[in-house]
Parts: C-alpha cells; sequence; structure tokens
C-alpha cells in the first residue's frame, strides 16, 4: 500500500498553503466575510480541479496512445451543492470539448469510459458520494 503525506499550515485566519509528496506550494483561503483574504483558491473548489486534472490528463494519454491529435483540449465541471451545512457536492458534471480535424468520436468516447470507469481515482473516490456524469463535444478546426 501507499502513503501519501501532506501539510497544510495556517497563514492566518483562514488563509492555508499546503504541499503533498510533489512538493508544489498550493495556496487556499475563504471570503474575507469568513477571516479570509480572497488569496486563493477555496478548498472545496480543489475537488473539482483534482477531478479535471485526473481525467483530463487520462483522455490526453489515451488519445495520445490511439495518435489521435487535437488542438485544444478542456473541460468545463459544472457542480451543485446542498443548500445545508456541509454544502456538500451533491451532482458534478464533465463536459469534454476537444477541438481538432477529424476527430473520431468513437475515439473520444472510449478514452472517457476508460478514464470514467478504470483509470480516474479521483472519480473513483468522488462517485461513492456524488452524482458524478459527463458529456462531450467536438469542434472541428
Amino acid at each position: 500500500m501507499a502513503t501519501k503525506t501532506t501539510v497544510v499550515k495556517n497563514i492566518k485566519g483562514v488563509t492555508f498553503i499546503g504541499k503533498a509528496d510533489s512538493n508544489h506550494w498550493v495556496t487556499m483561503d475563504g471570503p474575507e466575510e469568513f477571516g479570509g483574504g480572497n488569496a486563493g483558491t477555496r478548498p472545496k473548489e480543489l475537488i473539482l480541479l483534482a477531478l479535471g486534472g485526473c481525467t483530463g490528463s487520462d483522455v490526453a494519454v489515451i488519445l495520445a496512445k490511439k495518435k489521435i491529435k487535437y488542438d485544444d483540449f478542456e473541460m468545463n465541471i459544472t457542480a451543485e451543492s446542498s443548500d445545508t451545512h456541509p454544502q456538500i457536492y451533491t451532482k458534478i458534471n464533465i463536459e469534454y470539448v476537444i477541438t481538432g480535424k477529424a476527430i473520431p468520436k468513437e475515439a473520444v468516447e472510449r478514452a472517457i469510459e476508460l478514464s470514467q470507469k478504470t483509470y480516474c481515482s479521483v472519480t473513483a473516490m468522488l462517485q461513492k458520494a456524488v452524482e458524478i456524469t459527463h458529456s462531450y463535444k467536438i469542434i472541428e478546426a
């Protein structure tokens, strides 16, 4: 079993910095009305960014292995939160948007499927608590 370590340090109010095994610092903060300085990404937002980074990496690698070249690739991730505390995410949708010439639809669908069902550890963790859906759009360059 692999063990990961993380350190999170309080800077002031609700401003924190953290780093993990990769040794890169991330700033997290809250809005000023909650004692923050509005100087960093909200911790809950980092969950969505982690999801996008994880599944996006999978899709990019799978498409590269299939020798499919694209001009641009981004994901638009939307999430709904509950109204009551702890205001958890209740639904997350990932829209994969790939721009390029003659991108095969089947290859994109398969790459997304492999990421969502096999490779993306962030999806595997989150889907135990939250409904995750996805869609995709191919834009011809």
